[in-house]
């Protein structure tokens, strides 16, 4: 993280930079949240799948056009026909466990029902990810809570202040680790309904 000044009074301008800070662990949470395969199908599975084709690796949402017809189905349309089985080798590699099958013009992917211990272990891996947001959350907080201090060292703001932002820098951790929390718990209620 770059060097931060902070300002004797200024408490929104360091709770803006605070909040922008949290927000970039959260975000990444939101994109491996919906990565992760629940009961329904939803083109997110696939869209990053890097595809070997044309001498690079290219993402998936760059080569084709998905859909989900229903609750367990992905159709890809790629726009070139002749990359059709590039793009069923990368689904096959990938850890998405279902089996691409075409027509010579769409790839379907029909999903399987999750099974229980299935579920349990995506449950897990959703904790370990959960626990990884509010680690970057906190280690946001401890960047920002050594700016608090060096500042007050060296007498650029007053103790008072630097009381009263460090309680901000405590609240504002707090709201983080409790969104992220309820993404937990959302996606987790998603991965339980059968």
């Amino acid at each position: 993280m770059e060097e931060f000044t902070i300002i004797e009074g200024d408490s929104k301008g360091f709770e803006t930079a605070v909040k922008a800070a949290m927000d970039k662990p959260i975000k990444h949470f939101e994109k491996e949240l919906a990565a992760m395969r629940t009961g329904r199908a939803t083109t997110s599975l696939v869209e990053n799948i890097r595809v070997d084709c044309y001498g690079q690796m290219t993402p998936m949402r760059e080569l084709a056009t998905m859909a989900t017809p229903d609750a367990r189905l992905i159709t890809i349309q790629p726009w070139d026909k002749s990359i059709i089985p590039d793009i069923e080798a990368a689904i096959s590699s990938s850890d998405l466990g279902a089996t691409p099958a075409n027509d010579g013009n769409i790839i379907r992917i029909q999903l399987p029902q999750m099974s229980s211990a299935r579920r349990d272990e995506m449950v897990k891996t959703l904790g370990k990810k959960t626990e990884e947001c509010r680690v970057n959350v906190r280690n946001v907080r401890k960047d920002f809570h050594n700016f608090v201090r060096e500042a007050e060292k060296k007498k650029t703001i007053s103790e008072d202040f630097a009381k009263r932002i460090g309680d901000l820098l405590q609240k504002v951790t707090d709201q983080f680790v409790e969104k992220a929390d309820q993404m937990h718990n959302k996606k987790e209620t998603e991965l339980r309904q059968v």
